[in-house]
């Protein structure tokens, strides 16, 4: 992996003696990139792939984000459903496996959750009743959904077992038990996430 300086790569992107337009330069770059790594995934845009014939193919992100909001004392359950939606094709957030090592985690769940395709709040016992950032991550992603097209499907709330889901949401919004039938639950959330033509 070639790493360049800021420099290097103003120098590269924008050489002082070439007149060149900006689409060619990127070209450039992006072929030298390809022909010593194979390939350049950009997360969230999609891939770059220099084929035989030398013509760069360009397959877009097509897996939609789903930001999971959960109780800690939940954990394990909610790991299931990541399990599970990452089998599906999709790109599930959930902190305890997608923060890294020196992220600032309240800025990396703000942005997890504004790039979300869909949010899923996992509703239990604990999660109603506690105090904590469960609730400020539905109250944001509330907020992130009064942006989105009225008849999107933006929050998709789940219970996890017998509790009350918050007024604001039961009044607007559907949920689906994972109770008692775990998978059914699943097959549910699955059907609520991807939408028929």
């Amino acid at each position: 992996m070639t790493v360049l300086e800021e420099a290097q790569l103003r120098d590269l992107l924008f050489p002082q003696t070439q007149d060149v337009p900006l689409e060619a330069k990127l070209e450039t770059l992006l072929r030298e990139t390809l022909a010593k790594e194979g390939r350049l995934v950009l997360g969230g845009v999609g891939s770059f792939q220099l084929e035989m014939d030398g013509s760069i193919q360009f397959e877009p992100w097509t897996h939609k984000r789903v930001f999971l909001a959960y109780a800690v004392e939940d954990r394990l359950i909610v790991k299931a459903i990541y399990r599970f939606l990452r089998r599906q094709g999709f790109h599930p957030w959930m902190d305890s496996e997608c923060l890294l090592p020196g992220q600032n985690w309240p800025k990396a769940i703000e942005r997890a959750i504004e790039v979300a395709d869909f949010v899923v709040p996992c509703f239990s016992q604990i999660a109603c009743r506690k105090r904590g950032h469960f609730q400020a991550e539905v109250r944001y992603a509330l907020e992130q959904g009064q942006r989105m097209p009225l008849d999107a499907v933006y929050l998709v709330p789940v219970r996890l077992e017998e509790c009350k889901v918050p007024r604001k949401i039961q009044q607007q919004t559907q949920y689906t038990d994972l109770f008692p039938d775990f998978r059914q639950g699943l097959r549910l959330l699955l059907a609520a996430l991807i939408p028929t033509p």
